[in-house]
């Protein structure tokens, strides 16, 4: 009875006793697992060593959490030291070594050099990153956009050897594959630039066209040249000890030919048609075949086509396969969107969840009312939300072509969808809204009034709304040339009688921004005379800034600030930079500046990186802060009770920041970065097409940046500069400047005053004064 109770007290307990003992009894077993591995032999020999001490040791130091903390080591520069800027790799591609995947070398001559030659760089070179021209010809003047290298023997077998011994030289660290072609080939570019990458890189191989030497075995064959042929890097390093000795023992009429039992002779590799599963496709053109009726699988399926004899029929072929391409893509467009149908139904959402257009994402889902797409609202002559907030205004220019292309396409799907049971011809568009999403592209709702058509001729008015999505285009890395951050830059600030109080502060910020941190930057003033200013017994308005100067080379050690001085009656920004110009190499790199901006590391940096000689010029915009009288500076809230927060003094020299309020100044082009050589190139192509009266005109009423736009044919970069901000001032407008430069400069005038809730409050707050 008394055993019976006492169980029944303890069964409540009975599975935490159990678990208690079994967990003591694994533990016990795993002490003797670990004792018995004692013995292992290199645990013995450690210590023997001694090794076992020290490694207790090691373990004992790095479990203590001393180790692991955080040590801040400040950072000290020493002043008296010489300041060396680190230069950073411009691509990261540079650091990792690795390799552009396929250079086309392309064998030309004196005759078809301006012909065919151009003919294939039109057709092929913005598919490949490197294409090189290669002729006998000495001294041959490469046409625009190409980069022909000149070897001045016009022998095959020469100007073969010389072309691969090139292109080990300068490119063989650079490429993984190399593709030889004659100039009277015709390549389809994206498939050769396919099948280059699905061939492994770390073989030697020697693909093309294979053709049989007279008289020699099955295993002896060479690549056709007239199909071009892939060499890879590996094959070029190999056959580059070579050249000399199959140069002098190899007789041949045909660099073909003879590049082929170079190859075979000292390296034992024969061409190949196929590899990997690949195959090199050639198509062999008859004599006035018409490419556009050609239908053949081998034609259409062709890497290469030969011989081409004119730059038409080049032209030609590229048509014809281009329109291939292009219905390939449709093809596989429609078969992706089939599958994405097909496969919608099996997902959780269903159809429902199934996107339009079917392959494009879906439209952006707000998450909260803030992030609203709002839908702009156009008709076919006006467009109801304007840029500079008015209610209304006309469309003009790429917004009337964009809506005038939606409404064609639109009309242009319908008549292919209901065709030919019905015809559409538009009357009108009645209501159009358009809104961009950054997911998809630009949508488009559109309200038709059409006339519908039947076979019998019967027609009716109605009224249709359709919807229509511009989708984005794929993303492409523009290739741009290798530019650094060493070069240095010449800044050039031109200042007017008006102009010299404010100069000092310009000069202590140009020391604290380019000479303290020891910035690659040099300074010019141009200082501009009137007809009777500075002349003998008249005092000099710019004494000021030369006292500046001096005092600003004094402070600093080894800097020279470099002044020049003008006379004009009516300065303008060209004439000016005639003058400096004149003083500088061609190489060069100004910045053009103006004695209310503050130029730092970061614009100066900028400055180096979008001004590309040959290439681009850079023109900063700025941001220009509002008036301090409508937008003034509130310092940050007292205590309360301490009643409202005066405005900030801000210093009269020193920009407020976006803090004050402002915009970017697009109005405005003052400030510019270019080299001297692009400069006298556009200069001279300016004073080519206008002379005599006609310049002198021109150039009082033109920028550098209008010079740089109508007689240049670089790229011109225009975009907002955040490290450019100037305090609040009004340009003098000069009545000599042109219509067009006048209206900009009133209008940045009129556009910096404020925003407009800071007008309407003065306009209203005046309202009130007058009113009582």
């Amino acid at each position: 009875m008394r055993l019976g109770s006492l169980l029944a007290l303890l069964r409540p307990a009975l599975p935490l006793i159990l678990g208690l003992s079994l967990g003591c009894s694994l533990s016990l077993l795993r002490v003797s697992w670990i004792q018995g591995e004692g013995d292992d032999p290199c645990v013995e020999a450690l210590g023997e060593l001694g090794g076992s001490r020290k490694l207790d040791s090691r373990i004992h130091l790095g479990q203590s959490d001393e180790d692991f903390k955080p040590r801040i080591v400040p950072y000290y520069r020493d002043p008296n030291k010489p300041y060396k800027k680190v230069l950073r790799t411009r691509y990261i591609q540079t650091e990792l070594g690795s390799r552009e995947r396929l250079l086309v070398a392309v064998l030309t001559s004196r005759a078809t050099l301006s012909t065919l030659a151009v003919a294939v760089n039109r057709t092929v070179a913005h598919h490949f990153p490197r294409l090189l021209y290669f002729t006998g010809q000495r001294g041959a003047r490469a046409p625009a956009g190409m980069q022909v290298v000149s070897h001045g023997d016009e022998r095959p077998a020469w100007l073969m050897s010389e072309t691969l011994r090139h292109l080990h030289t300068h490119f063989g660290a650079d490429y993984d594959w190399f593709f030889v072609m004659q100039d009277d080939t015709y390549v389809q570019a994206p498939r050769l630039a396919a099948l280059a990458g699905h061939l492994s890189i770390n073989q030697d191989l020697y693909l093309g066209r294979a053709e049989e030497f007279i008289g020699a075995g099955e295993q002896a064959r060479y690549c056709h040249g007239g199909f071009g042929y892939l060499l890879s890097r590996s094959l070029l390093l190999r056959l580059r000890p070579h050249l000399d000795g199959c140069r002098g023992d190899i007789l041949s009429a045909r660099p073909d030919e003879w590049l082929g039992r170079c190859l075979i002779d000292s390296l034992g590799i024969g061409c190949v048609s196929q590899h990997q599963g690949q195959q090199y496709r050639s198509f062999e053109l008859a004599k006035n075949r018409d490419p556009e009726k050609e239908g053949s699988s081998a034609f259409l399926s062709a890497f290469a086509v030969h011989p081409v004899s004119d730059g038409t029929l080049m032209y030609r072929l590229h048509k014809r396969f281009s329109a291939l391409e292009l219905d390939r893509a449709y093809s596989e467009i429609e078969q992706l969107q089939a599958q994405i149908r097909n496969l919608t139904v099996l997902t959780p959402e269903g159809e429902a969840g199934l996107s339009w257009p079917v392959g494009l994402p879906a439209p952006f889902t707000p998450r909260s009312r803030f992030e609203v797409l709002g839908w702009d609202y156009f008709t076919e002559q006006h467009i109801f939300s304007c840029t500079d907030g008015a209610p209304k205004c006309p469309l003009r220019g790429a917004s009337r072509a964009d809506v005038g292309d939606a409404v064609e396409t639109a009309l242009e799907q319908l008549n292919r969808r209901y065709q030919p049971r019905l015809r559409f011809r538009k009357q009108r568009l009645l209501n159009g809204y358009r809104r961009f999403d950054p997911a998809r592209g630009m949508e488009y709702t559109l309200d038709l009034l059409l006339e519908a058509v039947t076979q019998r001729g019967h027609r009716r008015a109605l009224a249709r709304r359709v919807s229509l999505l511009r989708p984005l285009s794929r993303v492409e890395i523009l290739p741009m040339p290798y530019v650094t951050e060493a070069t240095r830059v010449q800044l050039v600030l031109p200042l007017l009688p008006t102009e010299a109080a404010a100069a000092p502060a310009f000069l202590e910020a140009f020391a604290a921004g380019v000479l303290e941190p020891r910035e690659h930057a040099l300074l010019t003033l141009l200082l501009v005379y009137g007809p009777r200013e500075g002349g003998r017994g008249a005092p000099d308005p710019f004494a000021g800034v030369k006292a500046s100067a001096t005092e600003l080379e004094r402070r600093h050690p080894g800097t020279r600030l470099a002044w020049l001085a003008v006379r004009a009656e009516a300065p303008s920004q060209v004439r000016l930079m005639d003058v400096v110009s004149k003083k500088h190499p061609v190489d060069t790199l100004f910045f053009l500046t103006t004695v209310w901006t503050r130029p730092g590391p970061d614009v100066l940096n900028r400055c180096r990186m979008n001004a590309i000689s040959g290439w681009q010029a850079f023109f900063p915009v700025h941001f220009q802060e509002f008036n301090p009288v409508l937008a003034p500076v509130k310092s940050p809230p007292g205590p309360p009770g301490a009643g409202p927060d005066p405005p900030s003094p801000a210093g009269p020299d020193q920009p407020r920041g976006a803090s004050a309020g402002g915009r970017f100044d697009r109005q405005a082009s003052s400030e510019g970065c270019f080299y001297n050589a692009d400069y006298l190139a556009a200069r001279a192509r300016l004073a080519g097409e206008l002379a005599g009266q006609e310049e002198e005109e021109a150039l009082e009423g033109l920028e550098v940046l209008d010079v740089f736009l109508r007689f240049s044919g670089l790229h011109l970069f225009r975009a907002v500069e955040p490290g450019l901000v100037q305090r609040f001032s009004l340009r003098d407008c000069s009545p000599r400047l042109s219509e067009e430069l006048y209206h900009r400069c009133r209008l940045s005038n009129l556009e910096g005053l404020g925003s407009r809730a800071q007008l309407a409050m003065a306009l209203f707050e005046q309202e009130q004064a007058n009113s009582t």
